[in-house]
């Protein structure tokens, strides 16, 4: 069945599998780019007006319902336990997701572990129409948050990331002149304890809808519970909400002398600010904090808000940042070290009877990810040391299940010779083989395999939504993808054979999407892997695909994409 192209104009019949995407992203990113061009300008009553013509489009709900029932919570149901697992249900929804009579129900609330393990984080699971309806306003709001955003706050914000917060770390302090006090701020219960009122009158969105959203409760236990403060974490909006809440500290601390050195870089409500004296932080800076936080509801942690001297170094999200004899580096941290060595001792001593290729295929996740989380800091000592950690306690796990096995036999049944590497944690995969017939061996990821890359920091103005900057974002997609390919040059170039699109629903394929490889002929009907039998799409789509009848659209027109 070939992909009709379907818009509002079928707005009653439509049928999922016909919704032509390309059509919808286009229309909800032109009204994205007036919205920008409109906000530049200070033309609030258009801002408005485009807003309404965007949460109403069927493009917009379309996209707002495809985002909730595709992302990692589509299968997570709210306090009425419903999901949009099917195509009708997905339909439906576009069909129901109105904005007259609109009342969102309570949140589900759960509690997960926070980092340090001691203390629960609480979380608001939203029912499935309240998540599209808080996806589609948020189409809408996202162009003038990122727009009247600081500079250099890095946090749940489109095409940022940490790698970019801890950059400006570098760039604010690596030189010898760079300020040497670094104000380390935390924020108490961020989420949690947001004035309702303040939100009220100052996110420019339907004051009704948030209102709606902000005062729905939350059931625990069976038990509703009223929200008086606060914006829930797990609701789609609730980022970008309290994002914009913070957003405008930057802009006071200008108010300060070039020669104090006072520069501010936030993730989320982790910050630091730096100054040129402990002084200056502790009377001016701090309380000024305080006050602009007050405003807001909020306030510092007293345990957690310190202020350092670079010499001896800081903790900020993960990594250690410190002088040595006045060279800058930024390191791991030790507790994130701990922290990720903790995770992998803990599945090692979880599948103490596992398969080997089973208990390998469960590290490699945990072991990769944290590795190229760390890959553009000096990180190369630490990643054979932790490599090391993790032997030994592999080493153990074999010993245990061979209590009468001496050294030499379990390490010819669990290790094998890679290179100039005698100890490789691999296994044979029972029934696969390569192409030359060989066993498919599995083997153990190592972070010490990961190349040091350093990482390019975004410009503090670039704005996704602003059409000026949409070459800026396409060079940094297509080397984003480089990397993401592991360096393949015939899947990059199969990925710009493409345009960069997705041949199912016409997408982006970027960097921090699941994609998967699809052959035109499948390999047991005889289907080689040679490029023209070959397509890059994302992981729902080839599901979908495979579960469906859609076909595999050719791709677009050259859209410009070009090698970096």
């Amino acid at each position: 069945m070939n992909t009709v192209n379907v818009c509002a104009s079928s707005y009653g019949t439509v049928q999922w599998a016909d919704i032509d995407w390309s059509r919808c992203i286009r229309n909800v990113r032109k009204l994205q780019m007036r919205i920008v061009k409109a906000t530049q300008v200070g033309r609030w009553n258009k801002v408005k007006a485009l807003q309404r013509l965007l949460t109403s489009s069927f493009s917009g709900r379309a996209l707002a319902v495809k985002r909730v029932t595709e992302n990692e919570g589509r299968k997570t149901s709210g306090v009425d336990g419903q999901l949009w697992s099917s195509p009708e249900a997905k339909s439906r929804a576009v069909r129901n997701l109105k904005g007259h009579g609109y009342k969102p129900l309570p949140l589900r609330r759960v509690y997960i572990p926070k980092s340090s393990g001691k203390k629960l984080r609480p979380l608001g699971i939203p029912v499935m129409k309240d998540r599209a309806t808080q996806a589609v306003h948020l189409l809408a709001l996202e162009p003038i948050s990122e727009t009247t955003a600081d500079w250099h706050s890095y946090g749940f914000r489109p095409e940022r990331a940490t790698q970019d917060a801890i950059g400006q770390c570098f760039t604010t302090l690596s030189r010898k002149t760079s300020a040497e006090w670094i104000l380390e701020g935390d924020i108490r219960g961020c989420f949690d304890n947001i004035n309702h009122e303040w939100l009220i009158n100052n996110i420019p969105m339907d004051k009704k809808i948030l209102y709606k959203w902000l005062k729905a409760g939350y059931i625990h236990k069976r038990i509703l519970y009223p929200t008086e403060a606060g914006t829930p974490q797990g609701g789609i909006c609730s980022p970008t909400l309290a994002n914009m809440t913070l957003d405008g500290l930057e802009a006071e601390l200008k108010k300060f002398r070039w020669q104090d050195k006072v520069h501010m870089v936030r993730y989320a409500d982790d910050f630091i600010i730096t100054g040129n004296s402990q002084e200056l932080l502790e009377n001016e800076v701090k309380p000024l904090v305080e006050k602009f936080l007050s405003m807001r509801g909020l306030e510092l942690s007293p345990e957690k808000t310190s202020i350092t001297h670079i010499d001896e170094g800081f903790d900020f999200l993960g990594v250690n940042i410190r002088k040595y004899s006045g060279k800058l580096l930024i390191k791991p941290s030790k507790k994130n070290v701990k922290a990720c060595l903790d995770k992998v001792r803990k599945i090692i001593k979880d599948n103490k009877v596992a398969k080997q290729v089973n208990l390998i295929m469960i590290l490699n996740p945990v072991i990769k990810g944290w590795g190229n989380y760390h890959k553009s800091v000096v990180a190369k000592e630490t990643f054979v040391r932790v490599d090391h950690e993790i032997w030994k306690s592999l080493w153990r796990w074999a010993k245990r299940r061979h209590p009468n096995k001496n050294a030499a036999w379990i390490r010819k049944k669990y290790f094998i010779r890679v290179a100039y590497r005698n100890w490789v944690f691999a296994a044979e995969v029972k029934g696969k083989h390569y192409p030359d017939g060989k066993p498919l061996v599995v083997r153990l990821f190592q972070t010490s395999d990961i190349p040091i890359q350093r990482h390019i920091k975004i410009k503090g103005e670039a704005n996704p939504f602003d059409p000026r900057f949409e070459t800026y974002f396409e060079d940094r997609m297509i080397s984003k993808m480089r990397t993401n390919l592991n360096g393949s040059k015939r899947l990059l170039g199969l990925w710009l054979s493409q345009n960069g699109n997705c041949p199912v629903c016409g997408q982006k394929i970027t960097d921090t999407m699941q994609w998967r490889i699809h052959h035109g002929t499948r390999k047991v009907e005889g289907g080689s892997d040679n490029l023209s039998n070959l397509s890059l799409m994302h992981d729902d789509c080839h599901r979908r695909l495979h579960a469906s009848d859609l076909d595999v659209v050719e791709p677009a027109a050259k859209s410009g994409l070009r090698k970096a």
